[in-house]
């Protein structure tokens, strides 16, 4: 008699060991995807809420808006100091310069003779718009999609549900129409403001926009409102000379200005986008330019599943830009400039998909399974360099991964500042209290020792700083030159923080030896106020013992952030820990933040120090007109100079923020200003597949057991059934004889 049992095992193992291969069975993607020329990465918050170049200000939305769009100008993606470079435009020229008659000046006329600012902008021939239904023509002429019929959006939810696409040239005009888009009331815009301060018109342009609106509103009652039309009526200060020349009016003379058009604030947008996305049905099926963007960029949106998956695709009309061929110290060494003056992008698509946890992020990166973790988030590199500083197993682990970890030095400062106004750390109102007030913060900037700070709670992942400026930014300068003397020695060509001693020395000429107070006797209380988050207990225990090695009290004074931006505003604080993100590279945008017209008690400025001082203020008012150079660069020196010596800030440190790329992704550098890095990297699938099938190769052992186990327990369960059906079949002879 045969076991179905037996049979039954026999074929499971069999089954089983039918599927043991080499190959990952853990892979997340479709067969064969770790062969294809995709990059592979994660968003961790939720999906990007503005794509809109006018709206978007938020870093997670910056490897789309940058890599989509087209500002006139970017950064050189390797350059240290950043550089400016074309993008859109054909080259950077200078403006020229107008008195208040509309006479034109020398390029070094003083800036305060110049009146207006005339940039004309030649934008390079030849560059088309991405395929997009808003271009789609009939063969009269006449758009597909312009006006849809009713029913026209039904079960239309994507950019792909419209089949017919078309393109055009890149115009001027469309930099125009970016420029009214953003005086609009229909826009959520946070550039407008500072725009509409620096632009010829824009401010009575955007007032008129306001009444345009009113209007439509009050003929339109509560249905939908008709699309407004930005074409019809324009301001002086954008206009477009020819279908290739732009010209931009700007009040007086601003250099920064220039920092605004390489961001996607002033992309190009075209008019039909603006009216096709304007059609009813449209903002509730989804549809807009916060969510389908429309641009001249290396690459465009064409899968968008909210807050799961979104993939960028190389654009077919993008004409293609070389590789840089220059660099800083060290890119050559690290293959960077390997692929000089080859045609970008180099990946194909970029596939973004949701992991609402670091832990299995990392762990599907350590895989192989992401070849960047995140590509807006500068902290992946220094926590995995920080974890492979503190444990020696995942050191060897990255290694042997062939991990890149790099790090590069921020466009940003943290420090710690004193009231101006405060008469214990402040300015002081007599020139004998000034003096006094200037060595106590001498004296408790020698005594916070930043480079332990740095040490313990930045994990050795920042730069001490020595000013305000920072690495990367035309006028930072190394030590010796840049050295903070009132804290610093040079010993050996190091740095080396002055000793306590003298920080006491200047404690008791500032009128409190061992930190009291020569006149009363009592102890000196310093206040410290913490918003609600600011630093953790262990950090406030650590800034108490660093002024108590010299004697002074540390009182901290902890609130939310609301009451503490209150003291900021009204200038109660006595002292702060803030920082800074630079908007451009450019110092100006650092020593702004203590120009005393900036004052923030006064003016509602970024001057939260409300720091001032008339020599400072001169020459800032000086180097905020000049382009870069050494006249430029001096400046900055003496006005680091001079801080330096009145110690309003304690600089603190320049954060580091890095990268963790795997070892099969090239051109890979971290950086902070420069946003279109997508367009530079480059992906070898060969290796990437060679690594994920050596480090997931599936454990097969364990089912080769267990078929054994099958196989012996069947064997088993076959030999029991065999001797019962044997007794059974005796047993049954023994009847019949019986009977």
């Amino acid at each position: 008699m045969r076991s179905p049992g037996l049979w039954a095992s026999i074929l499971l193992c069999l089954a089983l060991l039918a599927g043991c291969s080499r190959a990952p069975v853990n892979s997340p993607y479709p067969d064969g995807a770790e062969q294809a020329n995709v990059l592979y990465t994660a968003f961790t918050q939720r999906s990007p809420k503005y794509l809109d170049p006018a709206s978007s200000y938020s870093t997670d939305e910056t490897p789309f808006t940058y890599s989509i769009y087209e500002p006139l100008y970017a950064y050189d993606y390797l350059a240290r100091p950043y550089k400016l470079i074309p993008r859109a435009a054909a080259s950077i020229d200078p403006p020229v310069y107008l008195d208040k008659n509309g006479q034109p000046l020398p390029q070094d006329a003083p800036g305060q003779d110049v009146a207006v600012s005339v940039y004309d902008i030649r934008i390079k021939p030849g560059i088309r718009f991405q395929p997009h239904p808003a271009f789609a023509r009939k063969p009269d002429g006449s758009y597909v999609y312009w006006p849809l019929a009713p029913g026209g959006l039904d079960g239309k939810y994507g950019i792909d549900a419209f089949p017919e696409t078309g393109s055009r040239e890149l115009q001027a005009a469309d930099y125009v129409y970016a420029f009214r888009r953003l005086a609009s009331p229909r826009v959520v815009s946070p550039i407008y403001g500072i725009m509409a301060e620096h632009v010829v018109g824009m401010r009575a342009y955007g007032e008129e926009l306001k009444r345009r609106e009113q209007a439509l509103r009050e003929q339109g009652g509560a249905g939908p409102r008709p699309w407004l039309d930005l074409r019809q009526a324009g301001f002086d200060g954008v206009q477009a000379l020819d279908a290739h020349t732009l010209r931009i009016k700007v009040l007086g003379k601003y250099p920064q200005f220039k920092y605004w058009l390489a961001m996607t604030f002033t992309a190009p947008i075209p008019w039909e986008a603006d009216r096709f996305y304007h059609q009813p049905g449209m903002a509730e099926h989804n549809l807009s330019l916060n969510t389908w963007p429309v641009g001249t960029g290396p690459y465009m949106l064409v899968e968008s599943i909210v807050n799961r998956r979104h993939v960028l695709q190389r654009n077919p009309n993008f004409r293609g830009q070389p590789y840089p061929c220059e660099g800083e110290p060290g890119d050559r060494e690290m293959g960077l400039l390997d692929d000089c003056g080859k045609l970008t992008p180099f990946i194909d698509r970029i596939v973004f998909s949701l992991e609402k946890e670091s832990v299995p992020l990392m762990g599907k990166f350590l895989q192989g399974y992401y070849d960047v973790p995140q590509v807006d988030r500068g902290d992946y590199g220094v926590a995995m360099r920080v974890a492979a500083g503190d444990s020696a197993d995942k050191a060897a682990l990255y290694q042997e991964r062939g991990l890149q970890l790099r790090s590069s030095t921020e466009a940003s400062v943290y420090y710690m500042g004193f009231n101006w106004r405060d008469p214990v750390v402040g300015r002081g109102d007599t020139p004998e209290q000034r003096e006094k007030n200037r060595k106590l913060r001498q004296a408790v900037s020698i005594a916070f020792n930043w480079e332990q700070f740095v040490s313990i709670f930045q994990n050795d992942e920042g730069q001490v700083a020595y000013g305000p400026v920072p690495p990367g930014v035309l006028g930072y300068q190394e030590p010796p030159a840049g050295l903070n003397r009132q804290v610093y020695t040079l010993e050996n060509g190091r740095a080396v923080r002055r000793p306590l001693d003298e920080a006491k020395r200047l404690l008791s000429e500032a009128g409190y030896p061992d930190g009291r107070s020569a006149e009363t006797g009592k102890p000196l209380i310093l206040h410290f106020d913490s918003a609600g988050g600011m630093g953790s207990s262990a950090m406030l225990d650590w800034m108490r013992r660093q002024l108590a090695a010299i004697g002074i009290q540390l009182e901290v004074r902890a609130t939310d952030y609301n009451r503490f931006q209150d003291k900021m505003r009204n200038g109660s604080a006595q002292m702060y820990m803030w920082g800074w993100v630079a908007d451009y590279p450019d110092a100006e945008n650092f020593l702004f933040l203590l120009y005393g017209p900036n004052a923030k008690a006064d003016n509602g400025g970024e001057n939260a120090s409300n720091y001032k001082n008339p020599e400072y203020d001169r020459l800032f008012e000086q180097m905020r007109f000049l382009d870069d150079g050494p006249e430029k660069e001096a400046l900055v020196h003496k006005m680091v100079a001079i801080v330096q010596a009145d110690a309003p800030w304690m600089f603190g440190y320049f954060p580091k923020s890095g990268g963790a790329y795997q070892s099969w992704v090239g051109n890979a550098k971290p950086t902070q200003m420069v946003r279109n890095t997508l367009q530079y990297y480059r992906i070898d699938p060969a290796l990437r597949e060679q690594k994920i099938k050596a480090w997931n190769a599936p454990l097969w052992w364990p089912l080769w057991l267990l078929a054994a186990a099958l196989a012996a327990g069947g064997l088993l369960a076959w030999r029991v059934a065999r001797r019962r059906d044997r007794a059974s079949a005796v047993t049954g002879s023994d009847l019949s004889r019986q009977s």
